[in-house]
């Protein structure tokens, strides 16, 4: 309809009857225009990269979220040297994930989740009788089941005693004991280098927290409050 109004004069036009409002023949005569001079378009940029490349890349990232690009990009030079480390980088942040993750402090929250069934913890906690009299507990904590053990009890901490009730601790586990591999304990003077070496003389990695980082001593289970990680307190 548009092409065939552009062969009536403007004078011949206002005597025609139309079926549709000046503004619609406008609109469609625009489109026919479009239509006309519209060619078939090509993607701009390179082509995308081969969905085999993109699953190197993601899959290694998705399993070990502490990993950034850089660290993939090493691990896949040797089956794909042609790759670059931008591409890994690009790759990641259109799978929507982080290319350099903040280890700092997400690198220890999955390790704890990671290994939760081989890691104990271990730490004091007191208790005051009607008498006010304070008494020290030394506890062991299973981490992946929250089982706490209750190691000994007395009014002066040393490291000797402290050391002989980490060997009893372990003669009641019997063989249960070959299942820890880390111990997380923070850096009181009780804990000597021989309390060290009664659990690492069984294979056990002994880790200390970091100074002022309650944090750190926290199990993956008891939510976002260290407070809930400690053990409950004698009435």
């Amino acid at each position: 309809m548009a092409a065939l109004l552009r062969l009536v004069s403007k004078q011949r036009r206002t005597q025609v009857a139309l079926l549709v409002t000046p503004r619609s023949v406008l609109r469609r005569h625009s489109r026919l225009i479009a239509w006309k001079w519209t060619y078939p378009s090509r993607r701009p940029g390179r082509p995308p990269k081969p969905e085999t490349l993109r699953q190197l890349v993601v899959r290694p990232a998705r399993e070990n979220p502490g990993r950034g690009y850089r660290r993939i990009h090493g691990e896949l030079v040797g089956p794909r040297r042609d790759i670059a480390a931008s591409t890994v980088r690009s790759i990641l942040k259109e799978a929507g994930i982080d290319p350099s993750p903040q280890r700092s402090d997400r690198s220890w929250s999955v390790f704890l989740k990671a290994q939760a069934t081989a890691i104990v913890a271990t730490d004091l906690f007191h208790i005051d009788t009607v008498f006010m009299r304070r008494w020290f507990v030394l506890f062991f904590i299973e981490h992946g089941t929250l089982r706490v053990h209750i190691a000994g009890i007395t009014r002066h901490p040393t490291g000797p005693w402290v050391t002989q009730q980490a060997r009893n601790y372990l003669m009641d586990l019997g063989d249960h004991a070959q299942s820890t591999r880390f111990l997380i304990l923070d850096r009181g003077t009780y804990f000597t280098d021989s309390f060290d070496a009664v659990f690492q003389a069984i294979g056990v990695q002994v880790l200390p927290t970091l100074p002022q980082v309650p944090r750190m001593n926290s199990t993956p289970n008891a939510g976002s409050d260290p407070a809930a990680a400690r053990p409950p307190t004698a009435p």
